[in-house]
């Protein structure tokens, strides 16, 4: 891990001195706007996400990403479901949407541009990631980025993604004073991690839902080693065309309709589409210092531990789905 710690110190070196061409500014610039229109809303990054990944299937996290985003889509319009609506006053659903939509916000304007550079770099068949400064992307994603270059290590290239990703989200959001007393410290989300009513979700349309519940939300290792378990289920022998077939052949509307349609028996769609509900949010992100510093246990945060099996959680989650409805219909009953 020396080594590797020594490569992105050298990394760091290397970026204080580039002067970009005329050709660079231009690449950069057109990178800049293609993710801008593509990071309009949960629909258009999902769908990004997926036909990137389509493009290139060997960066895995592209799909990883999709089907994630699904999930933060689904989360969404619960709050404008038959549900949530009844216990929760407008202004807290509003706020609950804003972490959502700002947290993948965040997420895709950082790792998009180095989707993006990644496919550029194949088309000139030379490595262009000393462009990453310009999109302020961490000096550990440009260490990566060459590294996979030359070892085509797919996995390891995933993993470091998932590091980044939470790193990125963790001081704007996770820790954001506004965030942490109106979400993450909320009597709603504490209920949530209690008894496990959160989850992320992989679908199949033999009706199967596979995937992992969520608990710790805060704690940014909690949130790296969730993501390293569903990547390692997503991409499993076994289930992976499953999934894959899912995300073909379904069209992401936002709504739980998206997966329910496959149950086995009929079931009233009770979340809305999202683009029916929710507007897109204008963001700004504002340029931090670079979250990788020598304090990182960057080893521990790429060790993982496989499970022992994937988690079919069909009818786990639809038992916590009826007992979240039956509480809120108590409370709203009182």
């Amino acid at each position: 891990m020396e080594i590797i710690r020594a490569e992105y110190e050298q990394m760091n070196k290397r970026r204080q001195g580039i002067v970009y061409t005329e050709q660079e500014k231009s690449l950069i610039k057109a990178i800049k706007q293609g993710t801008i229109l593509e990071n309009r809303d949960n629909i258009s990054r999902t769908h990004a996400y997926k036909e990137y990944y389509l493009r290139n299937c060997e960066i895995r996290w592209s799909f990883l990403a999709s089907m994630v985003s699904r999930n933060a889509g689904w989360n969404m319009t619960d709050l404008e479901g038959k549900y949530y609506p009844k216990i929760l006053p407008q202004q807290v659903r509003k706020r609950l949407f804003l972490t959502y939509e700002r947290a993948n916000w965040y997420i895709f304007s950082d790792a998009y541009p180095q989707l993006l550079l990644y496919e550029e770099s194949k088309q000139a068949e030379k490595p262009l990631f000393h462009l990453l400064k310009a999109f302020s992307v961490s000096v550990f994603m440009e260490a990566e980025w060459e590294r996979y270059w030359y070892e085509k290590d797919d996995n390891r290239l995933m993993t470091a993604l998932i590091i980044n990703e939470q790193q990125m989200i963790q001081r704007p959001v996770i820790e954001h004073p506004f965030f942490k007393k109106h979400v993450f410290h909320s009597l709603l989300f504490k209920v949530q991690e209690l008894f496990h009513f959160s989850a992320v979700l992989f679908p199949t349309i033999q009706g199967k839902l596979y995937g992992f519940s969520v608990s710790d939300f805060e704690r940014l290792s909690k949130r790296v080693e969730l993501g390293k378990r569903l990547a390692w289920l997503l991409f499993c022998p076994r289930y992976q065309e499953g999934f894959l077939r899912f995300s073909d052949e379904t069209v992401h509307t936002g709504s739980r309709r998206d997966y329910e349609q496959y149950f086995s028996f009929t079931k009233e769609q009770d979340t809305p589409y999202l683009r029916d509900v929710f507007p897109v949010i204008p963001h700004q992100r504002y340029v931090e210092n670079d979250w990788y510093n020598t304090d990182v246990d960057l080893e521990s945060l790429f060790s993982f531990e496989a499970p022992q099996q994937p988690l079919d959680l069909t009818d786990w989650f639809m038992i916590k789905q009826k007992q979240l409805h039956v509480l809120i219909e108590v409370q709203d009953f009182f």
